[in-house]
């Protein structure tokens, strides 16, 4: 008997409600086995990550399956909250993808010495984004979930 697969929890970090609405899209065009949760600057990342997101009523949140990270977000942006995540031993071992417009090589110096997994410039068709989701699902989702 299969055992039951468990959602694969895909945090996004992005303030921008359009690149959310295409990235949820994306995520239900190629990944059935994905619960997404949105956050939208890096207190709120913060806060979900330790259990003080509303939805999860104080409780610690188990570590997502994948956390994609936009840099340029309010409050606390994604630089700030990468370095927070790798700090922690609880998180550190969260997959961190940076999901943002910037292709400067200074920001993707910058996320590789900090630990990011990955960094991915925000493909602007929506065709190219549902190649990328394909290729997160494949490289973060799908061999956690096999």
């Amino acid at each position: 008997m299969n055992k039951p697969v468990k959602p694969a929890l895909v945090v996004v970090a992005d303030d921008d409600p359009d690149d959310c609405l295409m990235i949820r899209e994306a995520f239900e065009d190629q990944c059935a086995d994905c619960t997404l949760c949105f956050v939208h600057d890096g207190e709120e990342l913060m806060d979900f990550l330790h259990g003080q997101h509303p939805d999860r009523e104080g409780q610690t949140c188990p570590v997502p399956d994948l956390l994609l990270l936009d840099l340029n977000m309010p409050l606390k942006d994604g630089r700030q909250s990468l370095q927070e995540i790798k700090s922690d031993p609880r998180l550190q071992v969260l997959p961190t993808v940076i999901m943002t417009t910037s292709s400067d090589q200074d920001d993707r110096d910058f996320c590789q010495q900090r630990g990011a997994n990955d960094y991915i410039v925000k493909p602007r068709k929506y065709s190219d984004l549902l190649d990328v989701v394909e290729s997160l699902t494949k490289q973060w989702i799908n061999k956690e979930h096999d």
